[in-house]
């Protein structure tokens, strides 16, 4: 077990979860993370975050980018994450947001397909890096588009996905909902206006029972369903949506990771007992994307009860 293939999964569900790759929460302790390089990366108007920049007369300072990049990196070693970085493609603009080109599961990565012309070619670098880190693909996505942006490894048991009909598709989300349900676990789907992107720009888990929702972003249902699980909800007001306010990473151990910038939900994660890590990546966001898609975990520790 834990030798490289392109399809680990089990056709008839009850495949194995891998002993040293693998997560089955947002929130458990986080020890391995695949980061996207900062080699090639620009802004691309092709979401509303990156038009708003244009629009208010940003400009791009690549230098900047970089060191803000080199600042993240610093911040998850000091945290004792290892940080591994996908290879750099010089065709590849949106590297740098390494969520979407593949999702983590319990029994491994998930390797998707995009949706945009200029990400198209990012599972290519993808797959290198996993047969370089010898984990086993769990299986690729085939039937449509499928981002991680929109993949949740909720908690033990439960995938939220939301699906726009663009980054992800309702043939891609079904295609993968198919292989995750035989396995035993529940798969729940949001559906949302492509305005947002994905839906880590509006929906955060920062720990155990606890989320971070733009309540006015999202439809009322998806707030009772997270209502029915106990998960307590910090609600984030809808202008930080478009700052990417909502786009953070559950360390484990009470602990999470956002953008400097974004100090409303920080006050609010310390007034809940959690440890709050903030590199400035101000220069990285406008492009449409903020920590937490730049990463992508790759080792957690289990949140399954015992």
């Amino acid at each position: 077990m834990g030798e490289f293939t392109l399809k680990y999964r089990q056709d008839n569900g009850g495949t194995a979860p891998l002993n040293n790759w693998g997560m089955d929460s947002e929130y458990g302790v986080l020890h391995d993370v695949l980061i996207g390089p900062v080699d090639n990366f620009s802004w691309r108007t092709g979401n509303a975050s990156a038009r708003r920049a244009e629009r208010l007369g940003m400009q791009f300072d690549h230098k900047v980018a970089e060191a803000q990049h080199v600042e993240m990196l610093d911040a998850y070693r000091q945290a004792g994450v290892n940080t591994h970085l996908i290879p750099a493609d010089s065709s590849l603009p949106y590297q740098i947001y390494g969520r979407d080109s593949s999702v983590m599961t319990p029994w491994g990565p998930i390797v998707t397909q995009m949706f945009s012309p200029w990400r198209r070619g990012e599972w290519a670098p993808i797959v290198k890096k996993y047969a370089e880190l010898n984990i086993p693909i769990y299986d690729v996505i085939t039937a449509g588009s499928l981002e991680g942006g929109d993949f949740m490894v909720l908690e033990p048991g439960v995938i939220l996905c939301g699906y726009s009909g663009e980054r992800t598709s309702p043939l891609g989300f079904a295609q993968m909902k198919s292989w995750v349900e035989k396995e035993g676990w529940e798969v729940r789907g949001y559906q949302f206006d492509p305005f947002f992107l994905h839906i880590d720009v509006m929906v955060a888990m920062l720990a155990e029972k606890l989320a971070a929702i733009c309540i006015d972003a999202v439809e009322p249902e998806l707030v009772q369903w997270f209502k029915s699980r106990n998960i307590e909800i910090i609600d984030i007001p809808f202008p930080q949506v478009l700052e990417l306010g909502v786009n953070v990473v559950a360390l484990g151990n009470d602990r999470v990771m956002l953008p400097k910038a974004n100090t409303g939900l920080a006050e609010k994660c310390r007034a809940h007992g959690l440890e709050v890590i903030d590199p400035d990546i101000s220069m990285i966001t406008p492009g449409g994307g903020g920590v937490h898609c730049m990463c992508q975990p790759l080792r957690r520790d289990s949140a399954q009860k015992t």
